[in-house]
């Protein structure tokens, strides 16, 4: 009688954990987080997820979403398409969440597209800006807008506002979000009536660019464009001003963290982004008050694209009434509102249609820091 009891205790409890309904699980929505929050790029990871906690706190205090709380089960892939691989399958094997944000950069996202729309599992990109992100199907989503309007953007830019006339472009040939950008920024700076005078290219991990700058110099241009991370950039952007080249330096939102991370070698840069943090509109302003609270800095756009992934995921959910993944799926293509980085819906491969700020690098009471330049709409 006594192994009976012990039996049926055993199957009791191993029933709990395959059916959430019976367990305190069933109170709770888990959603799966990969992020760099360690590596080169740790910035994006640690920012986006504080921008999911704050989101978070906010749903749960109001109650959750269908009756239920949020919780959210993180995994780091210090940037590592391999690891991500790995967080990906250890989330939805052990963890059972079937609604993923992440990860941060194209590369590690691109790296699960294919395996979450076969396993139709919810995937949220932040801040993957390449444009094949969503090729895998109907399952992947994003919250930024993708690399050719943030190129198209840098290009006319830096020909229709800084005036340029002559442009030179350094970017990374192995990396998908460097050359999409540059694919991009070369035919709208020539569009507006601009001449590109110099490519040149390097490989990830190079930290010597001085022989590309040489070439550049040559050129002669009144302005460089380096679509790339914010560590690269910083390196770069030290050599450039080493060799004399004091033009103005354009980028995308790789940029990010950049403040953080350099000196006055880039000043006189500006970078297309998602938001600005030194917005009046009542919803930025309340967002950077709270999570200055919470955490104790100013967010940056990856804590903001976080924040908004969050929200995106709880509104379809509402919308849903369930947690059934093709049905939050369809909720979340339906999506259509006002979210912080601006007024969003998904065009026919679920990206986002929303408008992209420009922000300069300045220096106020001897700190770097970024101002709202302008905005660029699709």
């Amino acid at each position: 009688m006594k192994r009976s009891v012990l039996l049926f205790m055993a199957l009791f409890c191993a029933a709990s954990q395959v059916f959430p309904g019976g367990s305190k699980e069933s109170d709770t929505i888990t959603i799966g987080g990969i992020f760099p929050l360690s590596g080169s790029v740790a910035v994006y990871g640690v920012e986006a997820r504080k921008g999911i906690e704050l989101a978070i706190d906010e749903i749960n205090a109001a109650g959750g979403v269908n009756g239920k709380k949020i919780a959210l089960v993180s995994e780091d892939d210090t940037g590592n398409p391999e690891i991500t691989v790995n967080a990906y399958r250890k989330l939805t094997a052990q963890d059972r969440v079937n609604v993923i944000i992440g990860s941060l950069t194209s590369g590690c996202t691109i790296a699960i597209t294919s395996l979450a729309q076969a396993q139709k599992v919810v995937l949220v990109a932040p801040a993957a800006t390449a444009a094949a992100v969503t090729d895998a199907g109907d399952f992947i989503f994003r919250a930024c807008f993708i690399d050719p309007f943030q190129g198209t953007v840098g290009g006319a830019f830096a020909a229709n506002t800084l005036k340029a006339k002559r442009a030179a472009v350094l970017y990374d040939n192995g990396n998908d979000y460097s050359v999409g950008l540059k694919d991009n920024f070369v035919p709208a700076f020539e569009k507006a009536g601009g001449t590109v005078v110099a490519q040149e290219s390097y490989i990830t991990g190079d930290v010597d660019f001085n022989a590309q700058i040489t070439k550049i110099k040559a050129a002669n241009p009144d302005v460089v464009y380096l679509p790339d991370y914010y560590s690269t950039v910083a390196l770069i952007a030290k050599q450039l001003r080493a060799q004399g080249i004091n033009t103005p330096i354009v980028g995308a939102d790789g940029w990010d963290g950049l403040t953080e991370n350099a000196g006055d070698e880039v000043l006189n840069g500006f970078y297309s982004n998602h938001y600005a943090s030194d917005s009046t509109e009542p919803r930025v302003v309340n967002f950077v008050k709270d999570f200055t609270a919470k955490f104790g800095t100013v967010p940056n756009a990856f804590s903001a694209l976080g924040y908004d992934s969050m929200y995106l995921v709880r509104d379809a959910l509402a919308r849903a009434g369930s947690t059934d993944s093709t049905a939050v799926k369809n909720a979340l293509a339906a999506t259509k509102g006002s979210y912080l980085t601006g007024n969003l819906s998904f065009d026919a491969k679920r990206n986002p249609v929303k408008s992209a700020v420009v922000q300069e690098i300045v220096k106020k009471d001897g700190k770097l820091v970024t101002v709202y330049k302008t905005t660029v709409n699709p």
